[in-house]
């Protein structure tokens, strides 16, 4: 019976801890899937391309300050309890959403409404600097023993379930609203949605409790200061500097085949937007069952391995599918080769995830994670839409975001390479003095 409660307990926390993630997700996932709407809002000069040039780096612009969020905001949850951090992540994320739903057009504030887009990306930005490290931590540390991998997959899972959720809305979308009202004003209907449930998400956090191993180290005299963690983190930038091109395997996958999807097969593959919403849907399904499976196997076969064998998959079949997709496209071979493309992805995300937290201090793992992550999200990961358009834009061929996959990849490889767990036991310091 107390097993039973015990796992039921768990299953709790898991929700709560991961709900702001799914708005993170979700909020982010949105402004992707209608970059082109919102580029024809606020950036109506220029081409069609220039136009959705533009609204991938306003998406992009807000991976520029996650980086300062991780630190910040890192070092917040790793100083005040990483429920009272979760909770300020997910009221900044509020903020930036409503500010982007209500932002008037340009036709009505002229540059101003574009600067309202742009400052609701940064404030989205910061928050998620330390949203994902927050909740990834946190399942860490309730995780049973054997079991991190696949408890800190659920981290993941929940940004699955987000793609899949604005999917749904998307595909209700095309069906109820005309194309031409979509573009005026449809695309503000999903961010609004995401208004409407963040009273559900903060009674949620509310209840969250603060992890016991946090609760040890915040009454022992080894409990850091926030000048203490940055301090640490400076100490330990090889770990950081590693663990960031770890992770530029799993953003710019990751941001290839959920948000780009939608653009890539409607824009230039010429597909129609509700196939390719559903190749997206199908995707995320797909992610939410890989994740926690390759979660739990690296539990028992270790990270590494999983890590190199997807690296060097991704390297070898990348642009053969990618290739092949582009000289025939159809709904069936988008669908199969981002399946594919997410088979790979969440194999070496599932491994992935544990692995970051693992390598770095202890005392400083929200701040190290948050920023290793943010730092590959911003320089790589967030501008992969952006790049992905430019490089198909100037080259004219439609697989040429399989060269940028490529070079995550590699960054990705190389860092399983020189990031064996028993490498960097060593640099589990004690807080700096």
């Amino acid at each position: 019976m107390v097993a039973v409660a015990d796992r039921r307990a768990k299953i709790w926390s898991v929700i709560r801890a991961s709900s702001g993630n799914f708005l993170e997700a979700y909020d982010f996932t949105v402004f992707g899937y209608y970059a082109s709407a919102i580029g024809h809002v606020f950036f109506p000069t220029g081409s069609a391309f220039a136009q959705l040039v533009a609204a991938f780096m306003t998406f992009g612009a807000g991976f520029l300050v996650r980086p300062l969020g991780a630190v910040v905001l890192g070092a917040y949850l790793d100083h005040y309890g990483r429920r009272a951090g979760l909770l300020l992540t997910l009221g900044l994320m509020a903020i930036g959403t409503l500010s982007i739903a209500l932002a008037p057009g340009f036709a009505t504030l002229g540059w101003t409404a574009p600067a309202i887009v742009v400052l609701g990306r940064l404030i989205q930005g910061f928050s998620a600097g330390g949203e994902l490290g927050g909740v990834a931590v946190y399942l860490f540390e309730i995780a049973t023993p054997g079991h991190k991998g696949f408890y800190v997959a659920l981290q993941s899972v929940s940004i699955q379930v987000a793609v899949i959720f604005v999917a749904l809305v998307g595909v209700a979308l095309s069906a109820l609203v005309p194309p031409e009202s979509m573009q005026v004003w449809g695309w503000r209907v999903p961010f609004l949605i995401g208004c409407l449930i963040v009273p559900l998400l903060f009674a949620l956090r509310r209840s969250l409790r603060e992890t016991d191993e946090f609760e040890q180290r915040r009454h022992s005299k080894h409990h850091p200061t926030p000048k203490k963690i940055f301090r640490s983190l400076a100490r330990n930038w090889r770990v950081v500097l590693i663990g960031m091109l770890m992770v530029t395997t799993t953003t710019v996958s990751f941001y290839f085949i959920t948000v780009y999807t939608p653009t890539f097969g409607k824009e230039v593959l010429k597909l129609s937007g509700t196939d390719s919403l559903l190749v997206t849907l199908c995707v995320g399904i797909s992610n939410l069952l890989w994740l926690p499976v390759m979660g739990a196997i690296s539990d028992r076969i270790g990270r590494r391995p999983l890590l190199i064998f997807f690296s060097v998959l991704m390297l070898l079949t990348a642009y053969p599918t990618l290739a092949s997709l582009a000289g025939a496209p159809s709904f069936g071979r988008l669908l199969e080769v981002e399946l594919w493309l997410s088979f790979i992805y969440a194999s070496y995300n599932g491994a992935m995830l544990a692995n970051l937290i693992e390598i770095m201090p202890v005392h400083a793992r929200s701040s190290g994670f948050s920023f290793a992550f943010s730092l590959a999200t911003a320089l790589f990961g967030g501008f992969t839409p952006a790049i992905s358009t430019t490089l198909i834009g100037f080259t004219g061929n439609r697989a040429m975001p399989a060269a940028w996959l490529c070079f995550a990849a590699a960054c990705g490889l190389a860092a399983a390479l020189m990031a064996g767990r028993e490498r960097f036991a060593a640099r589990q310091l004690a807080p700096v003095e």
